[in-house]
């Protein structure tokens, strides 16, 4: 990006009636105060990032150029990747300690490599999302302190990557199962599911991007968390099994908010079910609530951000 071009300037530039709302929380709070001035200040942090749609989309596509860049397989890696995990667990869990998958919706196939990958791509867009946006803030700040953007520009570019790659998965996994007849019309809440785990995952990465930028030790804490959370969450089991088990720890590990979406792709591409009424209903609600808190606590924190970069 070269100083002297006027496109990039014009890019990077942001009208003062866009930016200036975000900067004033407190000095609005004391003022005029209520529920109006938080909504007014969201949508000008929405507007804010649509006004920089195009950087976005740029710093999305140098990410996809240079991620496999020098690769002899190149994007092949997207697909290895995934299936060098779903293999290891597969033989671990469905061969060594003999794991059993439930029967397909078709009432015929019970492979517990596809019913572990239905959850697996899941947590992958989830943790992807999560990691990116606190490496991707934490990596843009030399540029922050060069021209002025959006600060949370960055992490929704690597939700982009993220998304594409969970795309990609996504798409092995229903080519399958239509290889394997296993397919139904619940396949139209695919779309709904992808907005709502995108929407929680970026509200979470936002927050806890932002809060890594003043206190370092997140990073570090939500590595952790996000290896105890994999095994909290009924990925590589079914929740059956704890069921059986001790139904009050079954009843904790379902609040986990990742299970209900690991529940969800069980449902429409394994299970051929419909996720419950209430499911329906919460998890949409929650994942837009989650996405805006998520949104609200990166504009409060991210003021003075270029300075701790």
């Amino acid at each position: 990006m070269h100083p002297g071009d006027t496109r990039q300037k014009n890019l990077l530039r942001v009208p003062d009636d866009l930016w200036r709302p975000l900067l004033d929380f407190e000095g609005a709070d004391r003022m005029i105060g209520g529920s109006s001035i938080w909504r007014s200040r969201q949508l000008a942090a929405v507007t804010q990032l649509w006004a920089y749609r195009n950087l976005i989309y740029n710093l999305a596509q140098r990410e996809l150029r240079s991620r496999y860049k020098k690769s002899l397989l190149g994007w092949l890696w997207s697909l290895l990747n995934p299936a060098a995990v779903l293999a290891v667990y597969t033989l671990v869990f469905g061969y060594f300690f003999n794991a059993q998958a439930p029967i397909a919706g078709n009432g015929r196939t019970a492979v517990f490599a596809l019913y572990l990958f239905a959850g697996l791509w899941v947590w992958n867009l989830f943790n992807g999302t999560v990691l990116g946006a606190i490496a991707a803030l934490q990596s843009a700040g030399p540029l922050l302190n060069k021209v002025y953007f959006p600060p949370a520009c960055p992490a929704l570019a690597n939700t982009i990557t993220v998304l594409l790659q969970a795309m990609i998965e996504a798409g092995i996994l229903l080519f399958i199962m239509i290889l394997l007849g296993n397919v139904g019309w619940m396949l139209l809440l695919f779309p709904l599911l992808i907005l709502c785990i995108t929407l929680f995952s970026v509200g979470i990465g936002l927050a806890l991007s932002v809060y890594n930028v003043f206190y370092r030790d997140v990073n570090y804490l939500v590595t952790i968390g996000m290896n105890v959370l994999f095994y909290a969450t009924p990925i590589i089991y079914p929740i059956t099994l704890v069921q059986s088990k001790n139904m009050t720890l079954a009843r904790i590990l379902q609040l986990n908010p990742i299970a209900q979406y690991v529940q969800w792709s069980r449902d429409i591409f394994y299970g051929l079910t419909m996720p419950s009424t209430a499911s329906l209903i919460v998890v949409p609600l929650a994942s837009f609530a989650i996405f805006v808190l998520g949104l609200f606590i990166f504009n409060r924190k991210s003021r003075d951000i270029a300075q701790e970069l």
